[in-house]
C-alpha cells in the first residue's frame, strides 16, 4: 500500500430542505449488484493508492454489522447510490457510474444530513481520500470542511 491522505470533514453548513428522493434500507437481495457498484466506484482508488484487495466487498457477511444503517437510492431495479448512516458518520457513499455526473451525490448527502439531523443536533463527520477530488469538491460544495489530515501508510 502506498501512503496517502484522507481528510476527516465535518458539516458545518446550513441544513436545507431535503431533496426530492426516497430511500430504502439495504437487504441482502440488493446485495450482488450492491457489491458490483460498490466495487466499481472504489476499484480505481483503491488500485492507484495499492489498497489491497481492489474490489474490497465479496461476500454478504462483509456488512452484517453495518447493513441496517445503509440505504438505497433505486431507478427502477437498478441502484442509483448508496449512503450509510452510521450515528453521525456518512459512510459508504457511492453513485453508480452510470448515473454520476446527474446530482445524485448531492442529493444522497443532502438526504444523509437530513437523517443524521431527524435525531441528533451532534457534529456530522465523514472521511475522504485526497485522492478523491471529486468527492472533497461535492462535500466542500456541501458545507462540509477539513477538520483533520491524516496520512495513511
Amino acid at each position: 500500500m502506498k501512503s496517502f491522505n484522507v481528510y476527516e470533514m465535518e458539516f458545518r453548513g446550513e441544513a436545507s430542505a431535503p431533496p426530492d428522493i426516497s430511500l430504502i434500507r439495504f437487504s441482502e437481495e440488493y446485495y450482488p449488484q450492491y457489491e458490483q457498484i460498490y466495487n466499481e466506484c472504489f476499484y480505481e482508488m483503491r488500485k492507484a493508492l495499492d489498497v489491497k484487495p481492489y474490489d474490497f466487498y465479496n461476500d454478504i457477511s462483509q456488512l452484517k454489522e453495518k447493513a441496517e444503517h445503509i440505504y438505497l437510492l433505486f431507478d427502477g431495479n437498478t441502484i442509483i447510490g448508496s449512503v450509510g448512516c452510521f450515528g453521525t458518520v456518512i459512510d459508504d457513499f457511492i453513485v453508480n457510474s452510470a448515473y454520476q455526473g446527474r446530482g445524485y451525490g448531492r442529493k444522497l448527502l443532502l438526504w444523509a444530513i437530513n437523517h443524521i439531523r431527524s435525531y441528533t443536533e451532534k457534529p456530522i463527520t465523514l472521511t475522504v481520500a485526497q485522492w478523491n477530488s471529486r468527492a472533497v469538491q461535492l462535500y466542500e460544495s456541501t458545507g462540509f470542511v477539513i477538520i483533520k489530515i491524516r496520512t495513511i501508510t
